[in-house]
Order: structure tokens, then sequence, then C-alpha cells
């Protein structure tokens, strides 16, 4: 008799496992786990084919008519008695319905084979009070205006009400065509009776901005989370099994109206907007001396992005001095309130009355339906000579409103000033004239080139210093980063790599403060050219980080900073920590594509 051997045997094994495993499928049925359903529930829809199938083979497009298909769960069991091999592969998914009335899941086909269609029946959403399992979780939703205009914001409310606890849960978002979604502010959380019932309740709420006009469907959120499902059979609860429970708010139609024929200005709805300026004390100025004005624009349940430039107008005699203006987004008390501000110095280089017309930006009041104005008033100012007699005293601001700003806006200020001061100094000195002698201009010839001596070697004396202390760290420091006397550390070489790495180090830290800082300084490396602020948006490779440093300067600023470690907090150190990955990817290719085109320009040898 001829003994098989072992790898024979394998083989065959092998041979009629892969035989059976591609045999095609037997038999494909659809089940659901309820029937009728409420409104607000959802059905779980079950396809198991039996036999060979492909994790793909299932196609849930037909049931997107009446229902909306949530996520889709795969599962394969195989099973080998005897040789005889059975597999089966489990479809799971999650269908919510939008309307009451009898529907019909359509059959399904896997491979070939088809289920059988299944009508199902969705009732209203029962009252309260009733002691039923299905009502101890449900959403409900809310909004202020249900007819509304364009860019206008709506306050939408969720709340989730919760007779028990949960393990585990999540709340998706509202769904709305052509409309920017914006969470206002942390989730609520508070406990309420609700006919007899204590329920624990989360309400979170949303500013609702539509970007098109028509009649729009605001879309429920889904709630989906897995409560205990206790077994009486045990005694103990600790190896109770969780059951998943799915919940979708109530949707809402909205109508939004188009813009009004009769308005010839940029769109700009709201409930209040104001423009508002720092301006130095007293209407007499000094001709040749700078002078600062800051405008501050502010609109309520608007974005940044639909705030208009601010109209200025001066007469020509005066020089103008403008700073690239800031814009800000903030959340206060349900609303998104939006600022933009410019800063101006100017020099009046003429003496004699002048009149500064007044500023007026006009806005749709979506309370009255009507156009408003938000003005400053014209002023008049005297500008009078300099002379020996008059010193040279600070301007001190006027503020009058109390506006979202920012450190830099100091910076800003000083800078305008200084190169007023510079072009003013020059100008003086071209009208200077001396009445010294020609032995007074000798000695003081003589005192300048012994004072410059001195200043040269006292500075080259600092400098070799500075320069030996630093070679000495940097040697005593191979990361290139030395210790600061507070524990902090500083970048060392001023290259973009130090730079980058420094930045990477203080992001890891969500401090809102040392982030904008180390910022600031990496921009400051790409911009090496640049003598201005560095600031996102200046270079284009750095247009993506914009937002997220807006949103960490107005962080910086509002009561959430008590909170940075917050989920919405953490998720912009995670945006800011993507858009620095790609602007500098973008910044190193085309600091490459520029070395590539010098080397083609100037070839060596």
């Amino acid at each position: 008799m001829k003994v098989v051997s072992l790898s024979t045997f394998i083989f065959i094994f092998l041979c009629t496992f892969s035989y059976s495993a591609n045999a095609d499928i037997n038999s494909v049925e659809a089940t659901i786990d309820r029937n009728p359903v409420m409104l607000d529930e959802a059905i779980r829809l079950t396809v198991t084919a039996d036999g060979s199938a492909d994790r793909d083979a299932f196609d849930s497009s037909p049931l997107l008519k009446d229902f909306v298909v949530g996520r889709t769960s795969v599962s394969s069991q195989t099973s080998i008695v005897n040789f005889d091999t059975k597999r089966t592969t489990v479809w799971t998914t999650t269908l919510f319905p939008r309307k009451e009335g009898t529907f019909t899941i359509p059959a399904l086909s896997v491979e070939g084979k088809s289920t059988k269609p299944i009508r199902v029946k969705v009732i209203p959403v029962q009252e309260q009070g009733q002691g039923s399992v299905a009502r101890d979780y449900y959403v409900t939703t809310d909004i202020d205006l249900k007819e509304a205009y364009l860019n206008q914001q709506l306050l939408y409310t969720v709340k989730l009400y919760l007779s028990g606890n949960i393990e585990r849960g999540s709340l998706q978002a509202p769904e709305m065509q052509n409309a920017d979604i914006k969470q206002l502010g942390e989730d609520k959380q508070y406990s309420d009776i609700v006919n007899g019932k204590r329920y624990q309740i989360i309400e979170r709420q949303f500013a609702i901005i539509p970007q098109a006009s028509g009649e729009f469907t605001l879309r429920g959120p889904i709630f989906t989370g897995e409560v205990l499902a206790p077994n009486t059979n045990q005694r103990f609860g600790f190896f109770n099994r969780t059951q998943q429970i799915n919940r979708v708010g109530p949707d809402i139609t909205i109508t939004i109206k188009p813009i009004p024929q009769d308005i010839d200005f940029p769109w700009l709805p709201s409930e209040m907007v104001r423009v508002d300026e720092e301006w130095p004390q007293g209407d007499q100025f000094i001709a040749g001396e700078p002078v600062t004005r800051i405008l501050t624009l502010t609109a309520l349940g608007v974005v940044e992005e639909q705030l208009p430039d601010i109209p200025e107008f001066y007469p020509p005699s005066f020089k103008l001095y403008p700073d690239q203006s800031t814009t800000t987004t903030v959340e206060r008390d349900q609303n998104l309130i939006s600022q933009r501000q410019t800063s101006l110095a100017i020099i009046p280089t003429q003496t004699g009355s002048y009149v500064l017309p007044e500023v007026t930006i006009p806005w749709f009041n979506t309370l009255t339906e009507k156009t408003e104005y938000a003005t400053i008033a014209a002023r008049t100012i005297t500008v009078v000579a300099p002379n020996a007699n008059t010193a040279a005293q600070p301007l001190a601001p006027s503020a009058t409103s109390n506006t979202v700003t920012d450190d830099k806006n100091s910076d800003n200020e000083s800078g305008q000033i200084a190169a007023a001061r510079r072009e003013n100094e020059t100008n003086a000195a071209a009208q200077t004239t001396s009445d010294a002698s020609a032995t007074d201009k000798s000695w003081f010839y003589i005192a300048c080139v012994s004072l410059l001596v001195s200043t040269l070697l006292l500075v080259g004396w600092i400098y070799t210093g500075i320069k030996l202390r630093r070679i000495k760290r940097f040697i005593q420091s191979p990361s290139g980063y030395v210790a600061a006397p507070q524990g902090n550390q500083q970048i060392v070489n001023n290259t973009e790599s130090d730079a980058f790495k420094f930045l990477l180090k203080t992001l890891k830290k969500q401090d809102v403060k040392a982030t904008e800082g180390a910022l600031v300084k990496w921009l400051a490396a790409l911009e090496s050219e640049n003598k201005q602020r560095a600031l996102p948006g200046n270079i284009p490779e750095t247009k993506a980080i914009k937002p997220y440093f807006d949103a960490l300067v107005a962080l910086r600023f509002s009561p959430a900073q008590a909170n940075v470690k917050s989920q919405s907090n953490k998720q912009i150190f995670v945006g800011l920590l993507d858009a620095i990955k790609t602007s500098r990817k973008q910044w190193l290719d085309k600091e490459s594509a520029k070395a590539q085109r010098l080397s083609t320009l100037y070839p060596a040898g």
C-alpha cells in the first residue's frame, strides 16, 4: 500500500479549501431589527450572504431614496467541518427615516443573488411620559428664526435627553446645503424633569450662516451611543453587555430671502454695526508731527470675511502711512462678533484749518429690515507751525470703543510713527540753516569724529564678546538650543530649520502665547527679506496658516483661554500643526526650484 506524504496531504487539503471558498454564494437574506419605527429612531439593516462573497459586493445606494444611510460594517465567518467549507458574509448598516409613512426597502443584489423587499412603517414620535424604553433617549432641535436674509446668522440649538448613563456616544453636527455652520462655545450639561421623568440634558448651539437664498432643510444631528443592556440571568452586573442606540433630531425647514433689490452697497446684514476710532485728544496739531488714527468696524452675527473695507478720505496736504488691516471673529453671548481694524499714521505738512470728512458705512438692520449707517462725525482740526518754544509732547490716544485687539497693534503703531518721524526729520534737516562760525564747525567736526571712533571701538568690543559667548554656548548645546534663565528654550541660530524645530516643541505644550511667538519667529525666518512684522499670508506659501493663527489670537483674548485643553481648542493646535507642515513643504519646494534656476543661470566653470 502506498503511503501519502504529509506535503501531498496538505496540497490536497488546500486545493479542496480553495475550491470551496471560491464557490458562488447560495442565497442572500435581509432583515431589520424593528418594524414599525418612530421618526427619530434608526433601523438596523442586516444583509447576510451564504457563500463566498466579496466584502465590497454590497451596494447601499438604492436605499438613499427614502432613508439616510449611516456607516456600513462588514464581517465574515468561515467554518470547516469534515472538509466541508462554509463561509458567511454579513453587512450591517443603519437607516434613518426622514418622514412619516410606509416605505419599502428594495431588493438588494449581491453577486447575482437578491434579497426580498421589506415594507417599513414610520410612525410619529410618541408623547413623553408613557414609560416607554424607546423614549429614554431622544434629541430635540430648535432655531430662533425660520425666515431670514442671506448671510444672516441663525441660532440653532440641539438638546440630547438621557434618562440613564451611557458608555460612550457621539453627536454629529447638523447639515444644510449652502451654509456655514459653526459651533458656539462649549456644551452645557444640566438636569431636568420632563413629564415626571428625570433626564440628563446636553445642550449644544450652532451658528448657521446661509450662503444662498431659497428654501432649505436643516437636517437634524444624529446621536449614536452605547448603553448597558442588563442581563437578568446574571447575578452581577460586571458582565452586562452594551447595546447601541441611534437617535436623530427633527429636521427644520427654513426660508432664506435674497438681498433686497434697492441695496447698492456691500451686503452686511446684522443686528448691530458700529465704527469707532482711537484719536489723540485735542484738535490742534503741529505740522510735520505724525498722528496715529485707528478705526475699528464691529458687526454682530457675521464672519470677518463679510466685513467691508473702511472708507477713509483726507486732504491732499496730508501724508499717509497705512498699515495692513486686521480682522478677527470671536463668540460672545451666543453670537459671532467680527471686527476689522485699520491703523494709519498721518502727517500734516501745511498749516491751516482742515476738515476730516465723516466715515460712513451702510449696513442692513435685520430687526427693522431697513438700511442704516455706522458713522464717525466729521472733524475740524488746526495745524500750526513748529517753533523753538513748542516742546514736542506725546499725544495721548482717546479710545472710544472696547475692541478686540492684539499686542501687535502697538508694534504697528510704533513702526508707522518711526517711519513718519524719519521722513519728518529729513525734511526738517533740509530746512535748517546754520549760523555757526567756521571755527565752531571745525570743533564740531572734530568732536563728531572722536565720538564716532569711540563708538566703533565700543561696538567692536561688545560684538566680539557676544560672539565668543554664543560660540561657547552653542558648543555646549549640540542641538542648537540653550537653556534660558527662566527654563524656556531660545533659538541660537536664526535659521529656518532651528526656528521650525523650536515651533514644533512649543506646539506640543499647547501654550497659546508661546505658540504665537514661536510661529512669528519661524515666519520671520521664511521672510528674511521682509522688514515688516512676519504674519501668515505675507507670502503665498503661508496662507493656509492664517485661519488657525486668527483662531489662536482669538483664543488668547477669550474666556476659553482658561480651558485650553478642551477638545475644541485642541483642534486649533492640530489644524495649526498640519497647516504649518503643508506651508513649510511648499516653501522648501519653492526654495529648491529657485536654487535649480540659479544653478542653470550661473553654471560652475
